[in-house]
């Protein structure tokens, strides 16, 4: 086990929610699901994404509203290796029922902010050269999904 645990809450839709992370990271593992009766929805779940562990849990089970809904306080970042990357992720949160944001944030259907960010944010927007990692900073910041190329040309100038 991490020695530190996301834990993650979902009001009854936890079982949607395995299912949609494990067949969204190509390397995720189920490692324990407990249910209250034989069946009827997982009560908790811990999945491995990408090598980190995460506690699932169907914290309200009865149709009541969302009591704790996710925000963007926190967030999860997705290192991508190119913009292939970056768009399978993208579209994989956005285009299942999730929300576009800016500067490479997004929402997958369950409210859980994510940040598809390419490795080449740390060559452009993160930059030794000042001008150029302002001017691939303001690209980013007239960015929903990064685009590698723009960046790389912003920083070029």
């Amino acid at each position: 086990m991490n020695k530190i645990m996301p834990c993650l809450w979902f009001d009854n839709r936890i079982d949607e929610a395995i299912d949609f992370y494990t067949s969204t990271f190509k390397s995720a593992k189920v490692h324990d699901i407990k249910r209250q009766t034989p069946d009827g929805p997982a009560f908790t779940a811990v999945i491995e994404l990408e090598g980190h562990k995460f506690m699932l849990l169907n914290g309200s089970q009865g149709g009541e509203p969302t009591r704790f809904p996710f925000t963007e306080a926190v967030s999860f970042m997705i290192d991508c290796a190119d913009q292939a990357e970056v768009d399978y992720f993208w579209n994989a949160f956005v285009g299942n029922g999730g929300a576009e944001s800016m500067c490479g944030w997004c929402k997958d259907r369950f409210g859980l902010s994510w940040q598809v960010v390419p490795r080449q944010i740390f060559s452009t927007v993160f930059g030794a050269d000042q001008a150029g990692a302002g001017r691939a900073m303001q690209a980013m910041l007239g960015m929903k999904k990064l685009i590698v190329a723009d960046l790389e040309k912003a920083y070029a100038g």
